[in-house]
């Protein structure tokens, strides 16, 4: 393997392999270096870190360090005065006998365990397959350039197919391919790399951090916003219809708008090259005050036994989803149409609220040194369409909108369609901020965001469907949580109902919203939940006819019929 050495000197690169003495690489590194004192050597796995004494390595192998092929490290050290004789840089390491020797504390790589779509989609190449054209001269096994597979970031093919984004995975591919020679191993350089406008408080310089004190080397870089090219998640697919109009039912009962949480997975989306879909299962309606106008959200108690319940399901948090809907008036169920190119699609307070969800849920990735990169996280508004229909529309914030949030660049403002940039102030430094727009020209200008500047340039726009042949996970048939004002309620009575429905297959079972209330009964035993939850996720019938005769079960019946 090679290690990577970086110093005041330059970078240097030696071999080594991983059951050798790590002092050995270090006797050959010092040939290399202008070392006036070897004994002064200090490494870590950090810049601007001293780190530990070389001599702390002292019987450690490359393997039981935890080094990789590729790893890089940091070295400090005093160097040869240039009165120095030559004979003074070519000094062994010796191994000292009366030293305490500590093992030394460089972690291990970040173990990092990504979602099982990404690691689908990591052994895919994603070229896009093209047949033999009429432009080609040559045989039916040959290829040319008109015929030859296109990289799923080719631009043309993004234009003809109509996509204005590649996928998260094209983008990877496209960086990886740009960053690191597949022939050469040694050189891997993490391809992604999420970006950081936060002012560096702990800066090397030596000076007071800021506001006391700033340098080039703290202050963040100038920020230029523009359109995103790629997204983290291609597609939304409702499992079917009716979880999206229950949801919706509210607001057509009392007119309030609704917010819920949407509860599926990620699977990958065929349409589009290397594409990922969130595949919706449920929506959790979290408990909050409804308004004409306006959602709040009060405190979610149970929030951790939800996201357990749909964790032992092979099911999480994919995004939320909220209602914009004002009734037209004309006594047809149409809705007017407040979001279009004209006024907004994503208001500036739901940007920094989808920013903010997104910061919450990042996206694990083994392509970038911090082990995450951005988020897979989507936001569905409900709202009128052009033609007064009721229609979901998804959407996510770029790279540069969490970054904006998790700097503190960013406010909302009184005009839905414009962000503020905000003023440097205490901790917060805000550097000049811009954004590259086309002009009445066709030219590509670049802008100042300050004072403010439009929520477009934040945007990503998603795709979302109902497929054509719904197989959802779950049935949706119980009373919805948190619905007391509708008087939807989830209680004994309900369950009993509920359960009294069953065909005797155990399909009644089969209601997310029933196992959180189950759950939140607290009537069953541990094991007699687990195996509910084994059934629903299995659906083998024998885990049924296991439960049903338990006395747990049997205990809980009788409860619903004394209450009925």
């Amino acid at each position: 393997m090679i290690l990577r050495f970086r110093s005041k000197d330059g970078m240097f690169r030696v071999n080594a392999e991983p059951d050798t003495d790590f002092l050995n690489t270090l006797e050959e590194l010092v040939n290399k270096i202008n070392i006036k004192d070897p004994q002064s050597i200090h490494i870590s796995d950090r810049p601007n870190d001293k780190g530990q004494p070389a001599n702390s390595f002292i019987g450690k192998t490359i393997d039981s360090l935890g080094l990789k092929n590729g790893s890089m490290l940091f070295l400090t050290y005093n160097t040869s005065d240039l009165t120095d004789t030559p004979s003074s840089t070519s000094v062994q390491v010796t191994k000292p006998t009366s030293i305490s020797i500590e093992p030394i504390s460089i972690p291990k790589p970040l173990e990092v365990k990504q979602l099982p779509v990404d690691d689908y989609l990591d052994g895919k190449d994603g070229y896009i397959k093209r047949n033999k054209s009429s432009m080609c001269r040559h045989g039916d096994k040959g290829m040319c350039e008109y015929c030859s597979p296109l990289p799923p970031w080719d631009k043309n093919y993004k234009k003809e197919q109509g996509f204005k984004h590649i996928s998260y995975h094209a983008h990877l591919n496209e960086i990886n391919d740009q960053k690191n020679n597949k022939n050469n191993a040694t050189s891997y350089m993490a391809p992604l790399e999420e970006p950081n406008y936060n002012v560096n408080l702990k800066c090397p310089s030596g000076h007071a951090p800021y506001p006391k004190g700033i340098c080039s080397k703290c202050q963040p870089p100038v920020i230029t916003l523009q359109q995103q090219q790629f997204r983290m998640v291609d597609h939304v697919e409702f499992a079917d219809h009716s979880i999206l109009n229950k949801f919706i039912d509210s607001w057509r009962q009392t007119g309030l708008q609704r917010f819920g949480i949407l509860y599926g997975r990620y699977e990958a989306f065929e349409k589009v090259p290397l594409g990922i879909k969130a595949v919706v299962e449920a929506i959790y309606e979290p408990p909050q005050a409804n308004e004409l106008d306006g959602i709040t959200l009060l405190d979610w108690e149970n929030e951790n036994q939800v996201d357990e319940i749909a964790a032992s399901l092979g099911l999480y948090k994919v995004g939320i989803t909220f209602t914009d809907l004002i009734d037209s008036g004309m006594g047809n169920g149409t809705v007017l149409c407040k979001r279009h190119k004209n006024s907004y699609f994503l208001s500036c307070l739901e940007v920094l609220m989808a920013a903010r969800y997104q910061n919450k849920h990042p996206n694990i990735s083994k392509h970038c040194n911090s082990g995450q990169y951005s988020s897979k996280f989507v936001t569905c508004v409900i709202s009128g369409g052009l033609q007064g229909e009721i229609e979901p529309r998804s959407y996510q914030v770029s790279t540069s909108a969490e970054a904006l949030v998790r700097a503190d660049i960013i406010s909302g403002s009184t005009q839905p369609s414009q962000l503020i940039i905000n003023q440097s102030d205490g901790k917060r430094y805000v550097p000049d901020v811009f954004y590259l727009k086309i002009n009445e020209y066709g030219l590509e200008v670049k802008t100042n965001a300050k004072p403010s500047f439009p929520v477009d340039f934040l945007l990503v726009t998603l795709l979302d469907s109902f497929p054509l042949v719904p197989t959802p996970f779950f049935q949706n048939g119980f009373a919805i949580e948190n619905r007391d004002f509708l008087g939807e309620l989830q209680d004994l009575n309900a369950v009993y109902k509920h359960l009294n429905n069953d065909k005797g297959d155990g399909s009644q079972l089969c209601d997310f919203h029933l196992l959180v209330c189950l759950a939140k009964l607290n009537i069953l035993g541990e094991a007699e939940y687990n195996l509910i939850l084994k059934f629903v996720k299995h659906r083998q019938y024998e885990d049924y006819l296991q439960l049903v005769e338990s006395p747990g079960w049997m205990t809980l019946i009788t409860i619903l019929e004394h209450s009925h």
